[in-house]
């Protein structure tokens, strides 16, 4: 078929852009080898075939990044490619707006480098202002934090993280070791999150699995998370948040918090969290909030449902004197969080703590409208009896041990 002089240039200045100056000295042979680059859909972009190197060592960084920005650059379509292997990369920024609908398949293993300062305190896989993005495969993203764990003055990236996205799916991936965030989603909309797993070791700092913050219409179902920090964590500003179907353990639970760190802080709004099983984790499922805060808050319509434990310690908790410095002085303003409208429904098993029910609330403003229902919780010692723990929270308990049956 005929070449247009046209067409011959638009094909010169796309090919450009994915191989960059160094690869334009490859041969002809070389280029007629990859993909259709003229062709505006349906293209797939392979690491490998810009440069990446399948050993696990070498930095593919430039070559995973010349493929996301063609991809991002062309309507339609587009797939980019981390095939099986591994591949070592620093930080990768997957900006946009894009012109057309980009996949991101991660079928291969790749490694987070170790080089803190390339960060620049940023994080380590980035999707910023994307309208419909979609990161998929069956292959894992290693951030290598045990080699950085110890060293708290640093600031450590998150794995991957989506800001500004509409309307993205992260499915089907291994999540492990990350440096500090698994999964953090901010300022996003209609993020769906799910058969993702997610591991780190017990004892790894704040290695949350999934963190939502200032988001709406999220979804994390269906995936497994075992971390040294909280399984789930749903910061301020966020509303109509979806959490189903997680197996959580080790780790500290699935949270609502913390609330009332910072000043400006926005409200949390409509949050269900239903049919999770957690194992031997420091909470169950939990709402934590600084007593003194700078800014009212207001956390409402929270509920939690179907929710089985076994061996958790604190399955049931309201924490309005959350201080994790261990020493919080109070702070000007002497504001605090409201905290209402909350239900626990049909919470069993059993708890390695006394306390299997504790709704701690604050003495300046009382928790309100909180329903205690169906919750059948036992404690798993010998030393004690199982208990609840409330204080200044209001509502009802029905249906519940009576033990547990403290509003």
């Amino acid at each position: 078929m005929a070449v247009t002089m046209d067409n011959a240039i638009r094909f010169m200045f796309i090919l450009s852009v994915v191989y960059g100056a160094a690869y334009a000295k490859k041969s002809e042979a070389k280029v007629a080898s990859a993909p259709s680059l003229a062709a505006a859909a349906n293209t797939v972009f392979d690491i490998t075939e810009l440069g990446a190197v399948a050993d696990g060592k070498t930095d593919s960084t430039k070559a995973v990044q010349d493929a996301w920005d063609a991809a991002c650059g062309l309507a339609g379509s587009q797939k980019v490619v981390i095939p099986k292997g591994e591949f070592m990369t620093g930080p990768l920024n997957f900006s946009g707006p894009c012109k057309g609908y980009v996949t991101v398949q991660i079928d291969g293993t790749m490694f987070g480098s170790n080089d803190i300062p390339k960060y620049n305190k940023g994080n380590w896989i980035e999707i910023l202002h994307i309208d419909n993005v979609l990161v998929n495969g069956s292959g894992t993203l290693d951030g290598q934090g045990a080699a950085v764990w110890k060293d708290e003055c640093k600031i450590l990236p998150n794995t991957l993280v989506l800001d500004y996205v509409k309307n993205g799916t992260v499915s089907g991936l291994k999540l492990v070791n990350a440096k500090f965030f698994h999964i953090n989603v901010y300022m996003s909309k209609g993020v769906t999150i799910k058969n993702v797993t997610i591991t780190a070791v017990a004892n790894s700092p704040n290695t949350d699995g999934v963190h939502i913050g200032d988001s709406s219409e999220i979804s994390v179902s269906d995936s497994t998370i075992a971390t040294g920090d909280d399984c789930i964590s749903v910061g301020p500003g966020s509303s109509r948040i979806s959490i189903q179907g997680i197996t959580c353990g080790p780790g500290q639970g699935i949270s609502v918090g913390c609330l009332g760190r910072f000043k400006d802080e926005k409200d949390v709004t409509d949050v269900t969290v239903r049919d999770c099983v957690l194992r031997n984790t420091s909470n169950g499922v939990r709402i934590k909030s600084y007593e003194d805060v700078l800014s009212p808050i207001t956390a409402s319509r929270l509920t939690f449902e179907n929710i089985r434990v076994d061996g958790v310690a604190n399955p049931v908790i309201v924490d309005q004197k959350y201080c994790p410095e261990k020493d919080c002085p109070e702070k000007k303003g002497s504001k605090t969080v409201t905290i209402k409208n909350v239900t626990f429904r049909n919470i069993t098993g059993t708890s390695n703590t006394p306390e299997a029910v504790s709704l701690l609330c604050s003495d300046q403003l009382p928790c309100s409208g909180m329903e205690l229902l169906d919750v059948n919780l036992k404690y798993d010692g010998k030393d004690n009896k199982t208990m609840a723990v409330c204080t200044n929270a209001k509502g009802i308990s029905k249906g519940s041990l009576q033990a547990l049956a403290c509003l």
